[in-house]
């Protein structure tokens, strides 16, 4: 790690945060989302996260989202979630029938897109575009790759209606697949052996066909995505138990080709919010991520493929509470933040007073010189260990590089959702058609 800034720097830093940071309103005030109209000319506004678990960030996103949809044109809402659980979650949006769908975002962590902000997003939604022809309508899309089970599933019911024997085919090659459905990370670990190519070439072939047929309805790109998505999936669970960042890379090389397909789909003019943590939005070479990790995320990516129609929005929190686990798929608990560490972007938003500001990285080349200086930034996923926070949960970055704007809340609250402490019992059996 790069040394600590000095107390002048940071001093001077600080003050120029307080100086420029935009003091904003309570999330459902309508002054909070129209605060981000300074990037509604943009093609491509992505709002990260500093956690998988904060009531603040979700709400703050859900404003944001809502006022670029009514004011700006935004078509494209896509997640950091898998694809086909936010399918069913776009057909509900508009208006579509829901046929006999699999229950959404069943899997750990389930509080992330299960809870009640995303629940009241998605009647807005539907209710936004209740009467508008398609084209205007606002769309809920999953960028992630994983559930392949579901995606199989999708692939073999669209083809079962448009070309039964195709569909047999793809049932024949997705069949090296079927025995791992439920245990992928044991494919990968048997996919270490010799053996395991011909999952490889079928899942590719399946992908390529579907592709060719160059039909993109509604259906067509859903069941074309999840081709993309089974092909990407074995790629990912037969290299990450190599190690290294080939998996990560993978990954987020395959959000970012699904917005470019999302965007190409729509047409010239369409518009997108994107919902990631910050660890996927924040342009990784402008951190260890890029520097001395060799990742590349999907905020480098979309700079380099869309340029200036690109802004990168972070999170920020001093301390408060957040839904986290102490491990994969152990059980959600309502974990209490640590304050946030010296020396870090956090601690100086904290010292320069405002509770909840926005800092646009551009007012002021002095910020944007303060702030490229590398500091500690805190990242907290769907695992937070406090015991461990500043090994396991800071990085350097330079942060006035890495994000075009910066949402700061100096204290925050635990998102309440599916299998987490404090929900709703009947939350999983009716969300979100039911609430």
């Amino acid at each position: 790690m790069a040394d600590h800034p000095s107390f002048r720097e940071t001093s001077s830093a600080g003050a120029l945060i307080g100086r420029f940071a935009r003091p904003l309103p309570p999330p459902e005030h309508a002054a909070f989302g129209a605060s981000f109209g300074r990037w509604s000319g943009r093609r491509i506004l992505m709002l990260g996260e500093a956690s998988h678990g904060t009531a603040d960030f979700y709400q703050a996103r859900a404003a944001v989202t809502r006022h670029m949809i009514e004011h700006h044109g935004f078509t494209i809402v896509a997640v950091e979630a898998d694809w086909p659980d936010a399918a069913v979650l776009n057909r509900y949006v508009r208006g579509l029938p829901l046929g006999d769908p699999s229950e959404p975002f069943q899997r750990f962590p389930r509080w992330m897109w299960r809870n009640g902000i995303i629940g009241d997003l998605l009647d807005w939604m539907r209710d936004w575009n209740r009467g508008k022809p398609a084209e205007r309508q606002a769309g809920f899309y999953g960028l992630d790759m994983y559930n392949m089970s579901d995606a199989m599933q999708s692939v073999l019911a669209y083809l079962e209606q448009t070309d039964p024997g195709a569909a047999e085919i793809a049932r024949q090659r997705y069949g090296c697949l079927q025995p791992w459905l439920d245990r992928p990370g044991a494919y990968g670990r048997a996919a270490l052996t010799n053996g395991y190519h011909a999952c490889e070439e079928a899942v590719i072939r399946q992908c390529r066909d579907l592709l060719e047929r160059q039909n993109y309805g509604a259906e067509a790109l859903e069941a074309a995505q999840n081709a993309r998505l089974i092909a990407s999936a074995e790629r990912y669970y037969r290299i990450m138990y190599r190690g290294g960042a080939d998996a990560w890379n993978l990954r987020d090389s395959h959000m970012c080709g699904t917005l470019s397909t999302l965007l190409k789909t729509a047409g010239p003019d369409a518009k997108a919010v994107v919902w990631a943590h910050n660890s996927h939005i924040g342009d990784a070479r402008q951190g260890d991520m890029g520097q001395s990790m060799g990742e590349h995320n999907l905020g480098q990516l979309a700079r380099q493929e869309w340029g200036d129609q690109v802004a990168l929005i972070g999170f920020g929190t001093h301390e408060g509470t957040v839904t986290a686990a102490s491990d994969w798929d152990d059980p959600a608990e309502v974990k209490t933040v640590r304050p946030s560490h010296p020396g870090s972007i956090e601690r100086l938003c904290h010292d320069s007073g405002p509770s909840s500001f926005l800092l646009d990285m551009s007012t002021d080349p002095g910020l944007m010189e303060a702030l490229a200086t590398p500091r500690l930034q805190r990242f907290i996923g769907v695992i937070y260990r406090p015991e461990s926070e500043l090994l396991s949960h800071y990085m350097q970055t330079a942060v006035s590089r890495q994000y075009d704007g910066w949402i700061w809340f100096d204290r925050t609250s635990a998102l309440v959702g599916a299998g987490s402490p404090g929900a709703q019992p009947d939350l999983p059996d009716t969300w979100p058609f039911g609430m």
